[in-house]
């Protein structure tokens, strides 16, 4: 069976929106500064809610693209919700996670993780280890211009 997943991400000349440099620069809920790693979510709707959850309202919209990803089934390790820790829906999010982020990334177990987003905490978002050498088998369908409607930035 085939997964889609969505990527929304900011337009930027240089920027290579699937190689993980900016959760390496920055760390993330799931990694930690240092360890390259590609968020996507499960749903179009879903990849929206997690840009607007992370939003800075008070600087101007910037022009944003966004790309489905298709992977196979058989390409992805779920994450056994017994190994998050009570209160891994917090903000900012506890270093447990990050760790077993980093030890997935580490483990090259797969190149791709399901892991319960923390918007909607019945959907799913998706790992992707950009340095795993399966990765050559997820496919990337050209960016498409993504603006947000205005009634959710009210």
């Amino acid at each position: 069976m085939k997964i889609t997943a969505w990527r929304i991400f900011k337009t930027k000349p240089a920027a290579q929106p699937f190689d993980g440099e900016g959760a390496r620069r920055f760390g993330g809920r799931w990694n930690s500064k240092g360890n390259r790693m590609v968020y996507t979510a499960g749903h179009y709707s879903l990849a929206v809610l997690e840009i607007l959850v992370n939003l800075d309202r008070s600087s101007i919209l910037p022009s944003y693209l966004v790309s489905s990803v298709h992977f196979d089934d058989a390409l992805v390790e779920r994450l056994d919700r017994s190994r998050l820790p009570a209160n891994w829906r917090h903000s900012p999010a506890p270093p447990e996670l990050q760790r077993i982020g980093d030890e997935w990334l580490a483990s090259r177990s797969s190149v791709v993780l399901e892991v319960p987003s923390v918007v909607m905490e019945i959907e799913n978002n998706y790992l992707i280890n950009p340095q795993h050498l399966d990765s050559s088998l997820i496919s990337i369908d050209p960016p498409q211009p993504f603006t947000f409607d205005s009634r959710l930035l009210d």
